[in-house]
């Protein structure tokens, strides 16, 4: 009798509550198309394999998760806070500029995932072409991943000090009412949205294993406490950038037509 191999096993677990998971949106499409709307699907042929391909692609994710992402995370938090790389005795405890490599790890990993987020790449194609050019491509991903990169440099801190953070949330929404106040009614709502964007397929497992690794590594920190709210962060911060693009570029507009 042959015995499943545990990779094997796995992908079957994982695929079938993929398939569960996907089944109440197929249904729920299924009759709209069929008792609301009464028309036949469009392109079977062509919406099956786009289905199948799905369900794949999310299993192979979530695994991806599981094996490799989840566990780097965890490493690399727990490689840059030992006491040998930031030069401490053993035992001795570190105050939090001694975490100089994991906060700069953070900014860069913030700023990378946010780059490459799909999400994000397809928000702004469409923002730049329905602006006729007026909101730079570049320019909103390059806003977008530098509040992203700020937001996880503030979230690591955060752990290691073990702040609340309801501080940091309070202070950045007064900080986004503000400039609300002040910005061209245009880019408010990208603006709102670069948010969620900028945390969806990539950057959501990369920054919960950051944390969930930091607050492990960091003694005196809990990983159910402080191992999570980077995510808020992080949808956060990039409303602050994003407006405060738009507000800079407005300030060269003006004075280019001042001169």
């Amino acid at each position: 009798m042959n015995v499943p191999l545990p990779e094997t096993a796995g992908f079957l677990s994982t695929l079938r509550s993929t398939i569960l998971d996907v089944l109440p949106i197929l249904g729920l499409i299924l009759f709209f198309q069929f008792v609301i709307l009464r028309k036949p699907i469009p392109q079977p042929r062509r919406i099956i394999t786009g289905g199948i391909l799905v369900v794949l692609g999310l299993t192979f994710f979530l695994m991806g998760l599981e094996k490799a992402l989840f566990p780097l995370g965890r490493i690399m938090a727990t490689q840059l806070c030992s006491a040998e790389f930031i030069g401490i005795a053993p035992g001795e405890t570190p105050l939090w500029h001694d975490y100089g490599w994991i906060y700069l790890f953070a900014a860069l990993t913030g700023f990378a995932t946010a780059i490459a987020e799909p999400a994000l790449i397809a928000v702004a194609m469409k923002a730049s072409e329905v602006s006729a050019g007026t909101i730079p491509q570049r320019g909103l991903r390059l806003a977008v991943a530098t509040g992203v990169a700020v937001a996880l440099v503030l979230g690591t801190y955060r752990i290691v000090t073990g702040t609340p953070l309801h501080w940091y949330i309070l202070a950045g929404y007064a900080i986004v009412i503000l400039q609300t106040l002040f910005a061209s009614k245009s880019i408010i709502a990208l603006a709102y949205d670069s948010g969620g964007v900028a945390t969806s397929t990539v950057t959501v497992p990369i920054v919960v294993a950051l944390g969930l690794g930091l607050s492990q590594a960091v003694p005196g920190r809990s990983p159910a406490l402080d191992g999570f709210g980077m995510i808020a962060l992080a949808c956060l911060f990039p409303i602050i950038a994003v407006l405060a693009y738009a507000q800079y570029r407005q300030w060269l507009l003006t004075f280019a037509k001042s001169r």
